[in-house]
């Protein structure tokens, strides 16, 4: 059994049905709970969520209504467990951030990578598996899950 923290772009494009990717990011979710494998969510993930969701579609965003962004978070939260952000997170990032010399809309990513240390979560479910490599993060896109 592996664990996994799922990415917002993944948590997305399984929401919407019309996506492109939606048969990638759904289908990898299924996979994976169906071999028994654990997903997990995270504040930041879900806040990164409703960012996107909630932005008008004229700048790259969904337009979904307060309402409906709300309890899709809310139908995720029954599904998945929430992994805690504790200071110890904060600790890892800055460490990682550190070490690897972080910058610009990179320290998000950091903060995912902190949170997989922290709590001992093996693996990232990404459509941008790319951008951890430089941690040694072990992240998977959901591509690669359903092409087996």
């Amino acid at each position: 059994m592996a664990r996994y923290l799922i990415d917002t772009n993944v948590l997305l494009r399984s929401a919407v049905d019309t996506s492109a990717r939606n048969p990638a990011a759904a289908g990898a979710i299924a996979i994976l709970l169906a071999q028994g494998d654990e997903l997990f969510l995270t504040p930041q993930v879900l806040i990164e969520f409703w960012a996107v969701a909630t932005r008008p579609a004229a700048v790259n965003g969904l337009g979904w209504p307060l309402d409906l962004v709300r309890g899709e978070i809310d139908k995720l939260l029954d599904q998945f467990p929430l992994l805690p952000e504790t200071p110890t997170v904060f600790a890892e990032w800055l460490r990682l951030v550190t070490k690897h010399r972080v910058t610009g809309k990179q320290v998000h990513d950091t903060r995912l990578v902190a949170i997989l240390n922290t709590h001992q979560v093996a693996r990232l479910l990404t459509f941008n598996a790319g951008d951890f490599r430089v941690f040694g993060a072990l992240a998977i896109s959901p591509d690669e899950i359903v092409a087996h």
